[in-house]
């Protein structure tokens, strides 16, 4: 009987032993986390996109800082074109560089991530890709003003027009994604805590 007991209490603890290479369960890997690919909400989105432009402008400043110095720039309109270049390069590789691990800062901030359609991560092409269409947030309304001589003040004011509408219109999307994000076949996802898990 000593013995007998002895013997299942050995066996009791292999089996609650998580380390013991005789416990079947521990040579078994735990499922993968299934990840919801629901769409934050609009109102996050937008609060990350405002934090990216802030961020933009560090992002520029010192490529553009750098060129100025190089190319002995003493006017801004002198190499504009050559300016403009340069930062569209940088801001590509920025965009794309996080977007491929994922998240920018604002992201994570936010608790947003960029994945395909399949909630994989990005690959450089289809990253470089979203950021082409991003600038959908931007392109239509500054060929809109370019054949016209506006002020500041109005140019201001058609600008976020158009990006109030082309926020919204994600309403219209079936999974309330942003039709840039639909087009390149990317999607934001939220990937916000659960705060009742982490409360237990």
């Amino acid at each position: 009987m000593a013995c007998a007991a002895v013997t299942g209490l050995v066996r009791i603890a292999v089996a609650a032993c998580p380390f013991c290479c005789m416990n079947p369960s521990a040579l078994i890997p735990p499922a993968p986390a299934v990840t919801s690919l629901r769409a934050p909400s609009l109102r996050r989105r937008m609060a990350c996109w405002l934090y990216e432009g802030t961020l933009m402008f560090g992002v520029v400043v010192l490529p553009g800082l750098i060129f100025g110095i190089a190319t002995n720039t003493r006017h801004a309109l002198d190499n504009r074109h050559a300016l403009q270049a340069l930062l569209f390069g940088v801001l590509a590789l920025y965009f794309g560089y996080f977007w491929v691990k994922g998240q920018t800062l604002p992201m994570k901030t936010w608790h947003i991530r960029v994945v395909d359609r399949r909630g994989q991560a990005l690959r450089w092409p289809r990253a470089l890709l979203r950021y082409l269409l991003a600038w959908l947030w931007f392109l239509p309304p500054l060929a809109a003003i370019a054949p016209f001589q506006l002020s500041g003040g109005e140019i201001t004011v058609l600008m976020f027009g158009w990006i109030i509408v082309w926020a919204l219109l994600s309403r219209f999307h079936r999974e309330q994604q942003f039709w840039h994000d639909a087009w390149a076949g990317t999607r934001l996802i939220d990937v916000q805590p659960d705060l009742t898990k982490r409360r237990q």
